[in-house]
């Protein structure tokens, strides 16, 4: 069955996009106009290591089974659609036609799914035992969520990583890591089945390499656990927000490396803050694992970049895990060191704002 699916987001939404398409879904993707004339005029790109070849493999969107098409945040018609993915990162769903692009979403009941670092609001309203009121200050605006309904939202762990090729177009992408996207079952069955159909298309899709078809890299895994994606959280805070410096960012490998018991602490406090509030340690990564990748990641994290480059909010998932691990009796050193050091480099901004 094909699926009308609208993707707010074009950069890392074009990963997951590049993978649907191969199903014969259609999907419009949302973003700033000169992406959507690009998209619409030559599609998108994504380039995309495989093991055992020497060059990755380029995906063309027009080349796919599926249809892309792109425009702004206006003049949509949500109903229209089966499926929403929210692929922005958090601050920017604060803009007038985005929020009220997301609350006509709400309205039509569509279920969500998200791809973001940082959990919707809403999605932490599935999480049972939380007072989700005291986790808003983590938030640019919590009042954009409150239009999603808990029971049709659900999350992903946006593990695979990608990059805009500096010598690259803006319909371009390049997978630096392509692991799979790990997501949570929604509450309702109708709506999680959507997901396990998408989830058996990109199991079953293959791409045509010099007359091989080839199996591809970058899985949809669907889990009944609402807390797999929170894997996601102990990676991001021993590595993604720990690319931040007092005077400067470094990349996410020296992050994790440089200092590695000191990651591991972090690392292994974010796990205990997650299976206090229930998450079973068997869908978390063991920090071993996530080391091993951590060496692959020569740049810095997207937020340290925006914050180097003078942005005056960005996702803050850090502050997100200090609230809930406040709520779980559970305090760290590091954690605090590293939501202060945010802190002064967001009002630095300001600031100079």
């Amino acid at each position: 069955m094909a699926y009308n699916i609208l993707m707010l987001g074009a950069s890392y939404g074009s990963l997951l996009a590049s993978k649907l398409l191969f199903g014969g879904h259609s999907i419009h993707l949302v973003c700033l106009p000169a992406e959507a004339d690009l998209i619409n005029a030559e599609g998108f790109k994504v380039r995309l290591p495989v093991r055992g070849r020497s060059e990755p493999v380029l995906l063309e969107s027009k080349k796919l089974p599926g249809k892309v098409t792109a425009g702004p945040a206006t003049g949509i018609d949500p109903s229209r659609f089966d499926l929403v993915g929210l692929c922005m990162q958090e601050p920017q769903y604060r803009s007038n036609e985005v929020r009220e692009l997301l609350a006509a979403v709400g309205r039509a009941r569509v279920p969500c799914m998200s791809i973001m670092n940082m959990p919707p609001l809403a999605y932490m309203r599935r999480i049972p035992g939380l007072n989700h009121a005291a986790l808003e200050p983590a938030y640019t605006d919590p009042r954009v969520w409150d239009a999603i309904d808990p029971n049709k939202i659900t999350l992903n762990s946006p593990d695979p990583q990608a990059i805009r090729p500096p010598d690259g177009g803006a319909n371009e992408l390049l997978v630096t890591l392509p692991t799979n996207f790990k997501c949570a079952r929604f509450e309702e069955d109708g709506d999680t089945q959507i997901l396990r159909n998408l989830e058996k298309d990109v199991d079953a899709a293959r791409f045509s390499v010099g007359g091989e078809e080839i199996e591809l890299p970058v899985k949809l895994r669907v889990h009944e656990s609402i807390f797999v994606p929170l894997a996601k959280w102990a990676m991001l805070l021993a590595g993604n927000y720990r690319c931040i410096t007092p005077d400067g960012i470094r990349t996410a490998s020296e992050a994790v490396h440089s200092d590695l018991e000191k990651s591991r602490a972090v690392y292994d406090f974010v796990v205990k803050v997650c299976t206090t509030i229930g998450a079973d340690p068997k869908v978390l990564v063991p920090f071993e694992k996530y080391a091993a990748a951590a060496k692959e990641l020569s740049r810095p994290s997207s937020a340290a970049r925006a914050l180097q480059n003078g942005a005056t909010n960005i996702e803050r998932a850090d502050k997100l895990v200090q609230l809930v691990a406040a709520q779980a009796g559970l305090q760290s050193d590091g954690i605090d060191e590293i939501v202060a050091l945010v802190d002064r480099r967001l009002e630095a901004n300001r600031k100079a704002a």
